[in-house]
């Protein structure tokens, strides 16, 4: 099968951001001497977010980097399923542009709230922010259009807690990356629901 039968299958934005993010690991295992199992320290504090390196060599530019880097195949693999399995979901509803943002600004709402909720020596890596970003988009997209907003909010807080309290996870990228989802996930929902009202009201298709 061609690259045009997964594009096609999980939506053109949530596959081309699934291969960056894996062209991004093999580079990273290369500049590791060719591990592909671990990354080394070395490689994650440039292209990782290193606090330290942000604030006093002005490293702004890890805030993005970060968001596509991880450390080990564990950590890639997991991401990465669920980015195609959630990502297709919020790309049938919202389209391929709005996916892409959502995944940028929760991604990056997290690495922000990392760089001044964490200590400076925090070295942090992976997609995770900006996938809960986009389960909250989708989360919040349900909860509006279906009039239960306050039980979308408590599977969202539910989500947040089960997957924020293992060691070495950072829970702040997690609650920046879910709270920027929610925040999109409530304004498209609003003009989806609104559409709909009209359709049923006019039978204005759309």
């Amino acid at each position: 099968m061609g690259l045009e039968h997964y594009f096609h299958r999980y939506g053109r934005a949530t596959f081309t951001l699934f291969l960056i993010n894996v062209a991004v690991y093999i580079i990273e295992a290369l500049l590791s001497g060719g591990n592909f199992l671990s990354i080394k320290g070395g490689v994650l504090a440039l292209l990782g977010q290193l606090n330290y390196a942000v604030l006093h060599y002005g490293y702004w530019w890890q805030l993005f980097t970060a968001m596509f880097v991880h450390v080990n195949i564990i950590h890639i693999f997991f991401n990465m399923y669920f980015l195609l399995t959630m990502g297709r979901q919020l790309e049938g509803v919202l389209g391929s542009k709005r996916v892409v943002l959502t995944y940028i600004v929760s991604g990056l709402t997290g690495n922000v709230l990392t760089l001044f909720l964490m200590p400076p020596m925090t070295l942090s890596a992976g997609a995770s922010g900006a996938l809960f970003g986009i389960v909250g988009a989708l989360i919040t997209i349900s909860g509006v259009v279906g009039g239960n907003m306050q039980g979308a909010l408590m599977n969202a807080f539910f989500l947040f807690l089960i997957n924020s309290v293992l060691p070495k996870v950072n829970a702040f990228a997690h609650l920046g990356g879910l709270v920027a989802g929610i925040s999109i996930g409530y304004y498209y929902g609003k003009v989806i629901r609104r559409k709909l009202m009209w359709q049923y009201a006019y039978g204005d298709y759309w």
